[in-house]
This record gives structure tokens, sequence and C-alpha cells, in this order.
């Protein structure tokens, strides 16, 4: 057995473990980065990484293979009306979007952060070394063990960093499960589509077609599963009909009839940050394994990125206080907003007539589109930085009111205790 010891073990290296170990080896620390895959390596998602996710990789100065550049979202509601949501610029993110998908953007941000200076292993982090809840390095499978100060999870929302550490109450977790597949065909504009398969019931969940360039739509569609995470089979089984769906109200032509091949890649989500403790003694969390998926639409990226580089930044702040500021970032950027979705998301999946009502209200002709700059700053999480204006005063009573609503929520109480 070979020891190896280092400043930080990053475990994961997507999104969140990439930039964490980017900026710390930036920083002058020793950092092990460690995934189970080689890179290239394909993942479940949409391939689109919203503004805030835009400006975070512009103020980390990387650059990576954008195939597209996208404005506005259209919003399909079950019976097909449509509301266009805008993608105004706010005072800290710009007004666009980006595509890239996940097999080269992981890679871009994994090559960046080996060439900063981290060392990359692959293999998986199994058995876990130090005390017990504290573990400080990992074995692999191959004879190597990785022993470091701090031990970064971004190792997804199924995470054995978490489990291991100690940092999971199964009871409060929201669960989520999306699968993607491509269809050649085109769209100008990523869709998002609210379906109801049975008269009057929405979906828990929701579809997308989002433009993948080079002819082709990247499609899915994600489930929210509360803590029953074998109800996620229903995306995987519901695809077939949601593309028929899909077809039948416009958004895609005759190829949303077919059979999606190759066959769907799946994944699991973490949401909300409810259920998991991000940080405690020198072990942090970061992105999925943190649960730091928005509740309300399943972003996931741009919150992965912000939190790897505030778990980097937390670490070259000192060892020992490391953890106390990572959560304070977590609770002044996401824990508002955070509290406040996973709770309305946990009481509207267990009422589907109600959701299904709402939909249908809320893109019926007229009340869509007089609403529409407020739904996009409020379901994309954009009001912290929006300009000011009609939009953003509507996003914030909105914001406010849900807050007030769920005050007392065990969602919001179980936050405010861990985050």
């Amino acid at each position: 057995m070979t020891d190896k010891r280092f400043d930080v073990l990053v475990v994961g290296a997507g999104p969140a473990g990439s930039v964490a170990a980017l900026v710390l080896a930036r920083g002058g620390a020793r950092v092990a980065l460690v995934d189970k895959a080689t890179f290239p390596r394909d993942k479940a998602c949409g391939d689109l990484i919203g503004p805030r996710g835009v400006q975070l990789l512009h103020e980390l100065d990387l650059d990576v293979p954008v195939s597209l550049r996208l404005s506005d979202m259209v919003v399909v509601g079950p019976a097909g009306n449509r509301v266009r949501l805008p993608a105004a610029p706010g005072r800290t993110y710009p007004g666009y979007a980006i595509v890239v998908p996940r097999t080269r953007f992981d890679a871009a941000l994994q090559a960046a952060a080996i060439s900063a200076g981290a060392e990359f292993f692959v293999g998986r982090a199994d058995e876990p070394l130090g005390e017990s809840a504290r573990p400080t390095g990992f074995s692999l499978p191959s004879r190597l063990r990785l022993q470091a100060d701090v031990v970064i999870g971004a190792d997804g929302a199924t995470s054995h960093v978490a489990d291991v550490s100690g940092l999971l109450d199964p009871r409060r977790l929201l669960w989520g499960f999306a699968v993607r597949t491509y269809l050649e065909q085109s769209v100008e504009l990523p869709h998002i589509l609210l379906w109801s398969p049975d008269a009057g019931r929405a979906f828990p969940g929701y579809g997308w077609v989002f433009p993948a360039g080079d002819g082709r739509v990247n499609v899915g569609l994600g489930v929210g599963v509360l803590g029953d995470r074998s109800a996620g089979r229903r995306a995987a089984r519901d695809l077939v009909a949601f593309l028929e769906h899909a077809s039948d109200v416009g958004v895609l032509g005759d190829g949303g009839r077919e059979q999606p091949k190759p066959r769907p890649l799946g994944a699991w989500l973490k949401m909300g940050l409810v259920g998991t403790t991000p940080a405690r003694d020198r072990v942090l969390l970061v992105g999925d394994a943190a649960g730091l998926v928005n509740p309300l639409q399943g972003e996931g990226i741009a919150q992965a990125m912000d939190s790897g580089r505030a778990a980097a930044d937390a670490i070259l702040g000192g060892v020992d206080g490391a953890s106390l500021r990572y959560r304070q970032h977590l609770s002044r950027t996401h824990g508002r907003y955070m509290s406040t979705t996973a709770s309305l998301h946990r009481t509207l999946l267990n009422r589907p007539r109600l959701v299904g009502a709402v939909t249908r209200g809320l893109t019926a002709p007229g009340v869509g589109r007089s609403i529409a700059g407020a739904w996009s700053i409020t379901w994309n999480d954009l009001l912290d930085g929006a300009t000011p204006g009609t939009s953003a005063a509507v996003a914030t009573a909105a914001t406010s009111i849900g807050y007030l609503l769920t005050a007392r929520t065990a969602d919001r109480r179980w936050i405010g205790a861990h985050v």
C-alpha cells in the first residue's frame, strides 16, 4: 500500500469538484482530485448553463467549448399554451445561457484543474481513512491511500463521502431522477414542458427540449420522488409518452413519436439543501453532494461551481474555520431560496391536482405573458443581482410571500439548524 499526502483531497471531478480543485491549486494548495471515471465522460443533463454559471466561468477566466449561446426560454403548459420567459441581464450576470455537452464541459474543467496543479487519480474512493464520521482520506482499489488535511465531497447526489461522514438525514432528503437522450431535431429556444398525462393531475416534475447544436436536441424528463427513490423509474418509463406529448403540442416533429435512441441516460438529483449537512469538521460537501439543486427547475451546474469555489476559498482562508465559513456562504447565497423552494416542492408534489390547475392557470393566454419577467427571475433564482424594475419588484414580492408562507415548515427549520 502506497501513501500520498495532500493538503486537500477532492472526491469527484465534475463541475463542483474540478472548480474546487482549480481554485485550491491556484491558491498554492497541494490537491488530489479523484474520480471513478476517465475523462471525457458523459452525464445525464440538459447541457444548459445558466447566467450565473456563465458569469462564474468569466470570473474564473475559464474558456469552455460552447456549442450555442441562448437567451429566452419557453414554458409550455399542459394544454400547449406558451409563455416566453425573457433572459434579461442583471447587475451581476449576463442575459444569456450557453449550451455545452457535459462530455466537453466536464473534461474542460477537469483539464483546467490539472493544468493549475491538481494531481488527478482514477478510482473509487472506497475505504475511508481516519476516525469514524471524520475521514482524513480514502483508499483506492489501486492500493493507493490518499490522505489530506481536508476532504471535499464532490461525488454527486449519492455521495459516499456524505454517507461515511454522517452528514445525511435520510428522512429529510428530497430526491429526483432525470433521464435524457438526443434526437435529430431542431428548436431555436430551450423549452420546458409542464405535462398532465392524467386528466387534471400534473406530472410530478417536467420535461425539456433544449437546443444541442449540430441539428440535435437534448430531450429529457425529470421526476420528483421525495424520499421514495423507487419511484424514480417513472422518468424512464414515461419518456416515450412525454416525447409523443411534445410532438402533440408542436415542440417536436414526428421524431418525438419514435423510441429514443440511443437509450436514455439517467441520474439522481438531491435538491434544496435539505437533509444534508454541507460541512462539519474538515469535511465539506459541494454541488449535488450537498443537495445544491434548484427544487423548482432542477438546475445545478451554477450552484455546483459556486459551491466548489466557495469551499476552496474557505479552506484557503484557514483549515480550522473552513467549515463554518463555507456554511455561512451557503446560508447567505442559497439558504433563503432553497428553504422556501424545498418546502414548496415537498408540498406541491403531494398535490398533483393543485399543481395541474396552477400550471394551466399560469400558462393561460395573457396570464403568463403579464408575469413572464418576474417568473423568469424567481424560477431561475436570479433575484439577487437582478436589474431594478417592475419584474424584479414583482419577483421580490413573490419570493417574500413564499418565504412567509413556508416560515414554519420542517424544511425551513432543518436548513436553519444545519446550514
